[in-house]
């Protein structure tokens, strides 16, 4: 079996079997027709407040040495329960966060023989039997309700997580008689709406949690999601609770989806289009890939990237419709820790000091996010698991509990609970405190009209404003110290900044200040008089159309054998070809040893290789980066070493490649046609 076609099956296996989340092709209706259910705007404003920490139960706290589930993928103890997470509400509280999503807690029953997978398995939750009934080897009905009173009471909302799209093949029927309808992986839709609807809507009457986590939400078509939120809304408002500031408040009913791809795929099968929204928020994937790939390396080893990474990830923020409110994290249970991901890339250890500054400056990006944001479990204390960085053979990894989609289940770390921390711990921990605590109390952070100011390889600056309240965010991408001049009339700055965590005034002297940073250390600059800022100087004309004959649209097809033996394609996680070889993008050659395939593109962030079927050979970009009408350097591929290219704009692109004589790869360029 070839790399590429290993890795999409053991993807799938592992996204649908141990956790449920991947990036699996879309099942969405192509063109759903949706009556128009707008997204609630309450909702929607609170939810940009979200600081939310996720936890895995079965890997967390064992509070409960009597029941337990005693196996599953990762690392932990796998006895992590309710009453472990009760324990732990004093400790979570104390980051400043003000919400808990917790895995799946619904009961898994065991099918008679069953083997030691489907044991893992029922350890997740991600494969329930009963969606009515907390999983007793969690705790009970009761604990649970214990659990939701007592996070209310400290100003922490609770998210459930729901699985909508696939199930145990054993699954029992709902109060009212109801099951899910079709295969178990993936349900049929419509047919199984009325049962999830009475799903989502029992928990939030039951035990009046705030909303749901959407597991492998392109499972569930657009028009479904939107009949689920409107369940969800009505089910929110129909009950009541007494919050930590003793007002009577309705669950707040903010839904997320999971869906592990880019822009567009996320806008196919979860937000749905402009004024007919199926879901109203989802995980930021893609910016969270670039935020590991400009402070550590992502879990295929790429890094080294800067500033201009970063912005344009949150510029690519404009293909989403108005609707969207993307939540970013920097990890979760599918995914490698931050610290094993800068292990892997050979860039720190936890006894290097940058090892925890460059987690800070990972958590502060997280701070300076406009919209919801999510905190795994363990990330505030710059968690890792020892001996583990390079990848583990498939085969063995399972066992092991060292494979990459469920290394981060490692047992929770609560100080005072289950463990006592280090100094450096501790040091991180009050840090993430300290950027929780400051997020709360300025809206041009949470939700701020977001300016870039500077995006190079070795800084980062947004300027961030709602009404009054403008605050300047910097980090350096970069080790090495730095001075910052930056212009008052860009800033949109009439006086003095003041640093938001050392209290350090800035005082503005011919026309700039001068802002000092070390490396990979972020500031929070608080402008006092704020005005209406300049054009921001980093824009530039966009230029897509390359020159000579790469650049050509209309170059005939020629006879002639090229220098490759075998036909090539452009395969990537393209909409219309989810990583498949599709006719419409296999390249014709030309002549001169030059081949070429013309398609319409969307606008996006794509990532891709040019190979053969058999994925022997296949080549990618030098540098793993393919701008527009830049011809670049084309080098042999491997698993993981994918090109990522930026099309500002739609429209029809020529994907070009040149081989020398002797069939070693020469040149790649993409191009838009004029």
């Amino acid at each position: 079996m070839n790399k590429r076609i290993a890795h999409s099956t053991l993807s799938l296996l592992i996204a649908a079997a141990l956790a449920g989340c991947g990036s699996s092709t879309p099942s969405a209706d192509e063109n759903p027709t949706i009556a128009p259910y707008a997204c609630n705007t309450n909702v929607t404003e609170q939810s940009q407040q979200l600081r939310i920490y996720q936890i895995m139960v079965e890997s967390f706290i064992d509070g409960d040495p009597n029941i337990g589930h005693g196996t599953g993928y990762g690392t932990s103890h796998h006895q992590g329960d309710l009453q472990g997470i009760i324990d732990s509400l004093d400790y979570i509280q104390s980051l400043g966060v003000n919400a808990i999503w917790l895995t799946p807690v619904f009961e898994s029953v065991a099918k008679t023989g069953q083997d030691h997978w489907a044991d893992r398995l029922d350890a997740t939750g991600y494969y329930a039997t009963d969606y009515f009934s907390i999983d007793p080897k969690f705790g009970t009905i009761e604990t649970a309700k214990a659990l939701v009173e007592q996070a209310h009471t400290r100003g922490l909302y609770v998210f459930f997580d729901g699985v909508f799209g696939h199930h145990k093949e054993n699954v029992v029927p709902s109060p009212t008689g109801k099951l899910p309808v079709g295969g178990s992986n993936p349900v049929s839709y419509p047919e199984s709406l009325p049962f999830y609807q009475e799903v989502a809507a029992y928990w939030i009457k039951t035990l009046k949690i705030d909303g749901w986590r959407l597991d492998q939400a392109y499972q569930v078509p657009l028009k479904a999601w939107q009949d689920i939120r409107q369940t969800v809304d009505e089910a929110s408002q129909s009950v009541t609770y007494v919050n930590h500031l003793g007002e009577t408040v309705h669950p707040l009913g903010y839904m997320v989806a999971e869906i592990w791809n880019n822009e567009n795929v996320i806008n196919q099968t979860g937000y749905g289009p402009h004024g007919t929204p199926g879901l109203c928020s989802a995980f930021d994937f893609p910016v969270r890939y670039r935020l590991v790939e400009t402070f550590a390396v992502n879990e295929n080893s790429n890094g080294g990237k800067g500033g201009s990474w970063l912005a344009e990830g949150m510029d690519l923020h404009r293909l989403y419709p108005d609707h969207a409110r993307p939540n970013l994290m920097l990890g979760n249970h599918d995914l490698v820790r931050f610290g094993d991901l800068l292990q892997r890339g050979n860039i720190a250890e936890p006894t290097d000091d940058q090892y925890w500054q460059r987690h800070k400056a990972a958590l502060s990006f997280l701070a300076a996010y406009t919209g919801p944001i999510t905190l795994y479990y363990g990330d505030e204390i710059g968690d890792q698991v020892d001996d583990f960085a390079e990848k583990v053979p498939g085969d063995i990894c399972a066992i092991q509990g060292l494979c990459d989609d469920h290394v981060a289940r490692s047992s929770g770390k609560i100080d005072g609970v289950s463990t006592t921390l280090n100094a450096r711990q501790r040091d991180l921990k009050a840090y993430v405190t300290e950027l929780m605590t400051m997020r709360a109390a300025h809206p041009a952070l949470y939700q701020g009209e977001r300016l870039n100011i500077v995006a190079n390889n070795k800084v980062y600056v947004d300027r961030k404003q709602k009404d009054q309240d403008v605050v300047v965010y910097l980090v350096s991408t970069t080790d090495a110290s730095q001075q910052l001049a930056l212009e008052a009339d860009t800033l949109g700055s009439a006086g003095d900044l003041i640093d938001l965590q050392s209290g350090e005034r800035f005082h503005v002297s011919s026309g700039h200040y001068t802002i000092a940073l070390n490396g990979f250390e972020a500031r929070f600059l608080h402008i006092v008089s704020p005005v209406q800022p300049a054009e921001d100087l980093t824009a530039k004309a966009l230029i897509l159309t390359g020159t000579g004959l790469m650049a050509k649209c209309d170059n005939p097809t020629v006879t002639e054998q090229g220098p490759v033996s075998k036909p090539l394609y452009v395969v990537g996680d393209f909409t219309d070809s989810g990583w498949k070889h599709r006719d419409n993008r296999q390249f014709e050659y030309k002549g001169q040893n030059l081949y070429q395939v013309v398609v319409s593109e969307q606008a996006g962030s794509f990532r891709m290789q040019y190979a053969s079927k058999d994925w022997s050979p296949q080549y990618t970009a030098e540098g793993l980066e393919l701008r527009p009408g830049q011809k670049t350097p084309l080098t042999a591929g491997s698993y993981g070493k994918d090109t990522a290219a930026m099309l500002p704009e739609a429209g029809r692109y020529v994907w070009s490649l040149t081989f020398q004589d002797n069939g070693l790869p020469d040149a790649v360029m993409v191009s838009k046609c004029e």
